[in-house]
């Protein structure tokens, strides 16, 4: 089990910061790694008194010589400024991560969590040694690619 989790304070608006995680088909623009990535279709979804948008999105991930294409369900929350993304298929024994948005004095703080296990014993132990850098690299990204956008 391989898990990551930090907050962040940014000097963005939490709209701001929701919109930019919530488009997933620019990933490849700006995410290390991100080789594609695709939205194979959307429905509403429903969860007591909160609406929101299932995504049904695929990515692609190249580091050297491994490239591997995975499927995960996105969930997001607008009203409650939430973004859930649960694993579908691919290389991953388990794959989840969360996102939450709030407003702050100066910007807003955005927490991240991340919870993964690769089915291949070699990739998870890969993925183990570099796990951290790796996380760090992903955060600066979206840090940087808000900075783009929003500044």
């Amino acid at each position: 089990m391989t898990t990551h989790q930090e907050t962040r304070k940014l000097p963005y608006t939490a709209q701001q910061m929701y919109d930019l995680v919530a488009d997933v088909e620019s990933y490849p623009q700006f995410l290390p790694w991100c080789a594609a990535a695709r939205v194979r279709g959307s429905s509403p979804v429903e969860d007591g008194n909160r609406t929101g948008e299932l995504m049904d999105a695929e990515m692609v991930i190249s580091f050297k010589v491994f490239r591997e294409k995975f499927g995960s369900s996105v969930t997001l929350w607008p009203d409650d400024m939430k973004i859930d993304t649960e694993y579908l298929d691919g290389p991953f024994k388990r794959m989840i991560s969360n996102w939450t948005f709030r407003e702050a004095e100066g910007g807003c703080e955005v927490d991240f969590f991340v919870d993964f296990e690769f089915r291949n014993r070699i990739l998870q132990t890969a993925a183990g040694v570099f796990f951290n850098e790796a996380m760090q690299r992903i955060v600066r990204a979206f840090e940087r690619r808000a900075a783009t956008l929003y500044s």
